[in-house]
């Protein structure tokens, strides 16, 4: 590889360069890719990843993890439609939910932050605690909606558009302010750079990561409600792998696993390229076991990404 083409893919447009080249060619040659109804559905399969990515971005950018979204966006989803058919009113069930959802993720941060646990070991367990509680809950079954207006929260459109891809575009767009322009943002990523230093410097370190994981504890919620309403019930097996999905979009998009380094530009890029890949493959009707292989090998190919923009940015230093 030349080392203009090497500066390009490992710069900051690097990835936007891969973005436009993969969507020239796919539309070129994936009949019915380019079209208005496919284009929203891409836009639609992709909000549980968009939404989840905002907060998962901040918890790399400040060198944690969190494996447990996945469970947290099932569980949140059981808890709003079981509350909601509980009291009869939605918006009750939707408090509950994003209430559980904050709960769950602060204990993650209290744990790593206050018990000195791995970010890695605890949201693992987290992971099959939620997952176990959704299963308990539901008794291991599907959980109908009796209110025929919890279908709309994904169902309606505006401007054509639906509501959970404004839902996913607001949060675009609240996260970037928040990581750009606020001292939130700049804490973030400065713990993820040197934490010792950022304590040194006045940052409150634990309180900053217990609010990033409650934070993603809420956003999962978010995800969760708009998920059951679009499957039109609670599953306590939803969003199964999901953290996989979105830890793959954010390195891909630039995000380092080593903290530090994160934009919501190629975040959305990185969950653009994951819909993308998942869309051509149903388009082409390729089995779900080769799609197992498929993001597989985009997880391999973001981690190298990760590794290889480290090393240009070391050498540059």
């Amino acid at each position: 590889m030349s080392t203009s083409l090497k500066r390009i893919l490992l710069g900051e447009q690097g990835l936007l360069v891969i973005f436009v080249i993969a969507f020239a060619i796919v539309s070129a040659t994936v009949p019915n890719f380019l079209t208005e109804r496919n284009i929203l559905g891409l836009l639609q399969s992709v909000v549980t990843i968009g939404i989840v990515a905002c907060t998962m971005m901040l918890c790399l950018a400040s060198r944690d993890f969190d494996l447990s979204v996945g469970s947290i966006v099932a569980f949140t989803g059981m808890i709003a439609v079981m509350a909601s058919n509980a009291t009869g009113s939605i918006l009750l069930g939707l408090l509950t939910a994003l209430a559980c959802g904050s709960l769950v993720g602060a204990f993650n941060g209290v744990v790593i932050a206050k018990l000195r646990i791995n970010a890695l070991i605890t949201t693992l367990a987290t992971m099959q605690i939620v997952r176990g509680l959704a299963l308990i809950s539901s008794d291991g079954r599907a959980v109908g909606i009796n209110d025929a207006g919890f279908y709309d929260l994904a169902l309606s459109r505006f401007f054509g558009i639906p509501t959970p891809v404004w839902a996913m575009g607001a949060l675009f767009l609240v996260f970037g302010f928040v990581l750009n322009r606020t001292v939130f943002g700049r804490n973030v990523l400065a713990i993820g750079g040197n934490p010792e230093a950022s304590r040194l410097a006045g940052v409150n370190v634990d309180a900053m990561r217990i609010w990033i994981f409650a934070l993603q504890g809420l956003v999962c919620a978010i995800a969760g409600i708009l998920l059951a309403s679009r499957i039109t019930s609670g599953q306590p097996n939803a969003a199964t792998g999901l953290e996989l999905s979105v830890i793959s979009a954010c390195v891909l998009g630039g995000v380092s696993l080593a903290g530090g380094r994160a934009a919501m530009s190629g975040v959305i890029v990185g969950v653009l390229i994951m819909g993308i890949a998942e869309n051509v493959m149903n388009l082409l009707n390729i089995q779900a076991f080769y799609q197992y292989v498929v993001r597989g090998v985009i997880l391999l190919i973001a981690v190298l990404l990760d590794n290889l923009r480290s090393r240009a940015l070391g050498r540059r230093a």
